[in-house]
């Protein structure tokens, strides 16, 4: 008899999208909310929310309201048609009619800039304690041809055989992933492993994951250059 406990399922740390056109509080967010468990992605807009989105599931969303183009709370009556999934809230407007007007749109909670990070994650946590559980389904996998990119345990298959990766490769598929369609600058890329002594290792390491990952490397499909940027995941729909 096959023992149940040979093949247990991953278990998959909360994912949050952070939705804030300010760089400076999506970097925070990312480091705080990270270095208390929860797997962070990020979007500048909300154009960038809706493609991360359609690629990925997340547990919950941080929003914030002012945005330049689509607003935060456009951008949430618009998830709300076809999404049930948390939403809390970040703007700099504090008064009662703006945060009645939030709730209306159906997010979850609201917080009014400035904000305690610590207090932000409490809040994230009683979100979560009171929200469904979500059954794990393709969408904590990232897909790309014949590749898969299990989120949980960070590893990459092909084929459904184990890709091998070196630390650093490791490392710069990870900062992709989290910004799945989505460029990436490469000031952003040196983020440790062999990158962090020698930003220039990045093309290197680039051309590495591409052998292993494209069909033909020489024409990349899904670890593309962005000219005067840097790189970009393309992950199928």
């Amino acid at each position: 008899m096959q023992n149940p406990q040979a093949n247990p399922q991953p278990t998959y740390p909360p994912h949050i999208l952070v939705v804030d056109d300010d760089t400076r509080i999506r970097n925070l967010l990312k480091k705080y909310l990270g270095d208390n468990g929860y797997m962070v992605t990020t979007a500048a807009d909300a154009a960038e929310a809706r493609r991360h989105l359609t690629a990925l599931q997340f547990d919950l969303l941080v929003v914030d309201v002012m945005m330049p183009g689509e607003d935060g709370l456009s951008l949430t009556r618009g998830i709300r048609e076809t999404n049930t999934v948390p939403i809390l809230m970040l703007t700099a407007m504090g008064e009662s009619a703006d945060r009645i007007n939030g709730l209306e749109t159906g997010v979850d909670d609201y917080m009014a800039k400035p904000f305690e990070p610590k207090e932000l994650v409490l809040r994230i946590g009683s979100i979560l304690r009171r929200a469904p559980v979500i059954e794990a389904d393709t969408k904590r996998e990232l897909r790309f041809g014949e590749c898969r990119y299990d989120l949980a345990r960070q590893k990459l298959s092909r084929g459904g055989i184990p890709v091998h990766l070196t630390a650093g490769e490791a490392e710069l598929l990870k900062v992709l992933v989290q910004s799945a369609n989505t460029p990436v600058d490469r000031s952003l890329l040196a983020v440790g492993g062999e990158s962090e002594a020698n930003p220039r290792t990045i093309d290197v390491q680039i051309t590495r994951l591409r052998r292993k990952l494209e069909p033909d490397s020489r024409q990349p499909r899904y670890l593309q250059t962005v000219r005067g940027l840097g790189y970009m995941l393309r992950t199928d729909p």
